[in-house]
C-alpha cells in the first residue's frame, strides 16, 4: 500500500475512480508539475509490480516459463523485454490511461516510465548494452565498476542516489521468489542464461551492493584455452592435462576471484568422456553441464547450505547412491569436506574440486582444517596424509598473469617422511613467458597412468622429461 504526499494510502479503487475523472479532464491532468507526476508513477509501480509479479499460466511448467522471461527481461534480453513493456501497454489500455502525462519527468509514455521502474535497471542497462569481454558488474553504493577480461575498472556511469540500487534489488528477488530486507539483508539470484547476482543491503554491507557475473556463452575446451586469444596453457601442457584426466587422477584447482578456475574445470570435464557418469555437487548452478554438454551423463545438485533435506550432506547421500564414476564438487567448504574426502576415497576416482588456498603446498592442511571442524576424534596427521595419498592426486594453480589468466602451475602431490611434497610438473616461468617442465611424474604415478591409460604411459616414456630442455620449441 503506498502513501501520497499527504499520507493518505493509496486505494487502488478509487484510484481507478480519479483515473476516469482524470480522462475527461486532460487539461488538468497536463499541468501536474513534476511531483505530482512522480508521486502517481510510484502509485502505478506499485500495481504493475504486483501484476507482473502474479504467475501467469495454467500449469507449473507455463508458470516457470512466464518467471524465467522475466528475468530475461530484467537482466536486459531484447525479445523478453519487448514482451513485457506489451504486457505493461495492455494494462494501461484496460485501465484507460494511455493519455496520462507526467509533466517534465524524462518518460515519453505511461508505458516506457512503468518499464523502466519495475523492468529496467537504470544506469546498468547502459553498461549491459556492452557485453563485449564483459564478465562482471560490480555495484557498490552509486559506484559502478565493470569487470574486463579479469580487470576492474571503474564505469563511466553511476547511481544518482541509492535508493535506485535497492529498487533494482527488489525487483530482482520478487520476480526470483526470494526477499531482501531488515531480517534477510542479502540475496543471490540465478538468471535464466546462467548469470549469478549477489545482492546485500544496509545493515550487512556499509553500502547496498549488487554484483552480477556474466554467463559468457563461449565454448571452453582445452584446445579453446590454448589459442593465442587466451594463452591459458600451450599445447603441451594440454597433452599432459589428458594424460592427468585419462589416468582419473584426483584433481584439486586453487586460485584467485576472476583467474579462470571454472574455465579450467570445464575445459577438463569437456576432456572426460561424455557416457561416464559425472555428478556434481554446488551451491548455486554455475558449471551449467547439462547445458553446454548436453550429451554427457551428468547429474547435478544444487545443495543449500541452511536447509538441512537438501544440502551438501544429504546431496552426497544421494549422489553416492546414483553410481558417479567422478564427482565434481564445485568448491569445498567445512561442512561438506569430510564427505567429498571419504567419497574420494572409496573408488570415484578421476574427480574433481576447487579450493581457497595460497599455494598447492598449503591444500592438504586447508581440507584437513575444515574436516576438523566436523568434531569428530581425527588424527591430524593421519588425515593429511590421507588426503595427499587420495584425494588430492594433481593440483592446478591459476593466477592472472599480465592481465591473461594463466595455468601457472600443475603439481603432484606427494607424503615422503611425515611431509606433503608437491612434485612441479609444469610451471610457467614469468620472465621467458614459456611453461616448462621442471620434474617428471613420480613411479607410483607412473605405475598408475600404465595401468589406466598405457597409450598415454607409452606417450610419456617418449617425451622423456617432458620438455626439459626448455626451448620455445619444447614448449609450444
Amino acid at each position: 500500500m503506498t502513501a501520497d504526499r499527504s499520507g493518505k494510502k493509496f486505494s487502488p479503487a478509487a484510484y481507478a475512480a480519479d483515473m476516469q475523472a482524470d480522462v475527461s479532464v486532460t487539461t488538468s491532468v497536463a499541468t501536474e508539475d513534476s511531483a505530482d507526476g512522480i508521486n502517481r508513477l510510484r502509485a502505478y509501480t506499485e500495481e504493475v509490480r504486483q501484476m507482473l509479479s502474479t504467475p501467469r499460466g495454467w500449469s507449473e511448467e507455463e508458470r516457470r516459463k512466464y518467471a524465467e522471461k522475466l528475468n530475461r527481461a530484467i537482466i536486459g534480453f531484447p525479445q523478453e523485454r519487448a514482451e513485457m513493456l506489451a504486457i505493461i501497454s495492455d494494462w494501461i489500455i484496460r485501465k484507460r490511461l494511455q493519455h496520462v502525462s507526467f509533466g517534465n519527468l524524462p518518460y515519453g509514455t505511461l508505458a516506457e516510465a512503468l518499464f523502466a521502474e519495475v523492468i529496467g535497471m537504470n544506469v546498468l542497462e547502459l553498461v549491459l548494452r556492452d557485453r563485449e569481454g564483459l564478465e562482471e558488474v560490480q555495484v557498490v553504493g552509486t559506484r559502478i565498476f565493470e569487470v574486463r577480461d579479469g580487470k576492474a575498472a571503474i564505469s563511466s556511469y553511476r547511481f544518482q542516489e541509492v535508493s535506485q540500487v535497492e529498487r533494482i534489488q527488489q525487483n530482482l528477488v520478487l520476480f526470483n521468489n526470494d526477499r531482501i530486507n531488515p531480517r534477510k539483508r542479502w540475496a543471490e539470484v540465478l538468471l535464466l542464461d546462467g548469470s549469478r547476482v549477489t545482492l546485500t543491503g544496509f545493515g550487512f554491507t556499509a553500502q547496498p551492493t549488487l554484483t552480477i557475473r556474466l554467463y559468457t556463452v563461449k565454448r571452453f575446451n582445452l584446445e579453446t584455452l590454448c589459442r593465442p586469444e587466451f594463452e591459458t596453457m600451450d599445447n603441451r601442457v594440454r597433452e599432459l592435462l589428458l594424460v592427468i584426466v585419462r589416468s582419473r587422477f584426483n584433481m584439486v584447482v586453487i586460485g584467485a576471484t576472476n583467474t579462470g578456475k571454472t574455465h579450467l574445470i570445464k575445459a577438463l570435464i569437456a576432456a572426460m568422456p561424455d557416457e561416464e557418469r559425472l555428478v556434481t555437487i554446488e551451491g548455486r548452478f554455475e558449471l551449467m553441464l547439462g547445458r553446454d554438454f548436453p550429451n554427457k551423463n551428468v547429474v547435478e545438485y544444487e545443495a543449500e547450505e541452511d536447509d538441512p533435506l537438501h544440502g551438501p550432506r544429504q546431496a552426497f547421500k544421494l549422489a553416492l547412491r546414483q553410481s558417479p564414476q567422478r564427482i565434481c564438487h564445485a568448491e569445498i567448504r567445512d561442512e561438506d569436506a569430510n564427505i567429498y574426502v571419504r567419497a574420494c576415497t572409496r573408488g570415484h576416482e578421476g574427480s574433481i574440486t576447487s579450493v581457497h588456498a595460497s599455494g598447492l603446498e598449503d591444500v592438504p592442511d586447508t581440507i584437513t582444517d575444515m574436516c576438523m571442524l566436523d568434531g569428530r576424534g581425527m588424527n591430524p596427521a593421519s588425515l593429511i596424509r590421507r588426503i595427499t595419498e587420495h584425494v588430492t592426486h594433481i593440483g592446478f594453480e591459476m593466477r592472472m598473469i599480465g592481465g591473461v589468466r594463466k595455468l601457472a602451475r600443475v603439481g603432484e602431490f606427494e607424503w615422503h617422511n611425515g611431509v606433503v611434497k608437491i612434485r612441479d610438473l609444469v610451471r610457467y616461468e614469468e620472465t621467458s613467458g614459456r611453461w616448462t617442465f621442471p620434474e617428471p611424474f613420480s613411479e607410483k604415478a607412473l605405475r598408475r597412468i600404465s595401468r589406466v591409460d598405457p597409450e598415454s604411459y607409452r606417450l610419456l616414456m617418449g617425451m622423456g622429461t617432458y620438455g626439459d630442455s626448455g626451448s620455445a620449441e619444447s614448449c609450444r
